[in-house]
């Protein structure tokens, strides 16, 4: 699991990082873009590195995290490899490390040997020339150990980053608010609506759910909604927030949102963790890391929180993934070798999974997602109920085929200016889509890609 501050990113970027961000995709249509096209090719021509003699060769690494258990894993490998020192930083949570990074690639020093980087933001790094493709040190060979939908995150033209968690969306619900209030669990976005209206009808002060404008959390629900709003084919980008899926959870988000059906709360603020512990809010479309947080962070919440699939449009199981990061290698470091090592060791050994499960991590990894001891989980938090097994089932039920945009990060910076105004207005979602759209485009030309 990540640091809970870390989903801030997904809530949109302060406008002035978009100075940053504008510098780095506009060298993409020079020689960054041919660099990065030609790096899969140079490295299935050479031979793998020998990775185990980097590590006993040794040397200094820098690893930039806001994992809450990046130290303990780096003290874990240290410990197994003396030969080699790791220095952990925090710049930050993503918003700062990214600007950081994006600054450190810019100017062609500072960044570290390994940063970590969500899967949304990854193309967009990769894109920049600034992290090396890890094919040549055979990374293409760990492919089965991990989710088809956080491979497919960090596969890119060639394998840039090796994935630590992953976010399957879930549904996490009160089930004492639900009980009073006689209120079944959804299966589908109908009778989530549903409920939604009945709860509200029959306390004005009570929610299902809140949103005050997320595009970390609209975006998963086009995706789980079969959208594609964003085809990318190199420098060719195609944007259609308007396609059937993401229509579609438009119009079914509408009839929650212009009623007033959703708390105005913003996600993380002291206000969400009141509701959360109070019913105000009693329950959150959200990611498989979250049950640790919540369990951590609501106390008052004991016994009286379930989990559950995320409702689809026909009742069959669909998710998509909400969150979840890779850790990867820079162009800069000066010993990408034994940075890689480092790497492969953090997200495949058992020692160091073993480390991120204990700090209430969910993993991307298959052998630990399928192990009887993970899956038997059943904390007291939420009435002894098995949530492993909800949580693992839903991992298996991503809707494939979904991108992001290769200058996302920007994108979710400029949500709250054009999406985000129908919050506010209690307005028709799709015209804030249609806005936002047009503003990607406008950016996209301008940075030297062909949009349509």
């Amino acid at each position: 699991m990540t640091n809970l501050k870390r989903r801030t990113i997904l809530a949109g970027i302060p406008a002035a990082l978009t100075t940053i961000l504008a510098g780095i995709p506009a060298a993409l249509t020079t020689g960054a873009l041919a660099a990065c096209g030609s790096s899969t090719e140079e490295a299935a021509a050479g031979k793998p590195a020998d990775l185990d003699a980097a590590l006993e060769k040794g040397g200094k690494l820098t690893y930039w995290t806001w994992t809450p258990s990046g130290e303990d894993q780096a003290k874990a490998f240290m410990d197994q490899y003396p030969n080699v020192e790791v220095e952990v930083v925090n710049a930050g949570t993503a918003t700062d490390e990214y600007t950081a990074l994006q600054n450190a690639v810019a100017a062609g020093s500072g960044a570290p040997d390994v940063a970590q980087i969500e899967y949304y933001a990854l193309q967009q790094f990769s894109l920049s020339d600034s992290l090396v493709d890890l094919t040549q040190y055979g990374f293409a060979d760990l492919e089965d150990q991990y989710t088809a939908s956080t491979w497919g995150a960090v596969n890119l033209g060639g394998i840039y980053g090796l994935p630590q968690d992953s976010g399957p969306m879930v549904m996490l619900y009160n089930q004492a608010v639900f009980d009073e209030f006689g209120i079944e669990v959804p299966t589908t976005w109908d009778e989530y609506v549903a409920a939604a209206q009945a709860l509200h009808a029959a306390d004005p002060g009570k929610y299902l759910t809140n949103d005050a404008g997320d595009p970390g959390f609209a975006q998963p629900l086009m995706w789980q909604a079969g959208g594609h709003p964003y085809t990318v084919d190199g420098t060719d980008v195609k944007i259609d927030l308007q396609d059937e899926g993401t229509r579609r959870w438009a119009d079914m988000w509408n009839q929650m949102l212009e009623p007033g059906l959703l708390a105005p709360i913003s996600t993380w603020s002291d206000d969400w963790w009141k509701a959360l512990s109070d019913g105000t809010v009693s329950s959150l479309i959200i990611g498989a890391w979250m049950p640790g947080i919540l369990e951590g962070s609501v106390p008052d919440g004991a016994g009286d929180w379930r989990v559950a699939p995320v409702p689809s449009y026909d009742g069959s199981p669909a998710t998509a993934e909400n969150g979840g990061s890779a850790q990867s290698v820079l162009k800069q470091s000066k010993d990408p070798a034994l940075a890689a090592a480092f790497l492969r060791w953090l997200n495949s050994s058992e020692e160091s999974v073993d480390v991120f499960l204990g700090s209430g991590g969910f993993p991307s990894t298959t052998a630990d997602l399928t192990s009887e001891e993970f899956l038997s989980v059943a904390p007291e938090y939420f009435g002894g109920q098995k949530i492993n097994e909800v949580l693992v089932a839903a991992s298996e039920n991503v809707v494939p085929g979904f991108e992001y945009l290769p200058y996302q990060v920007y994108a979710n910076s400029v949500f709250p200016d054009t999406v985000g105004t129908a919050y506010t207005e209690l307005s028709d979602l799709n015209a804030g889509l249609t806005a936002w759209q047009e503003t990607l485009v406008t950016y996209g030309e301008s940075q030297g890609f062909k949009v349509n």
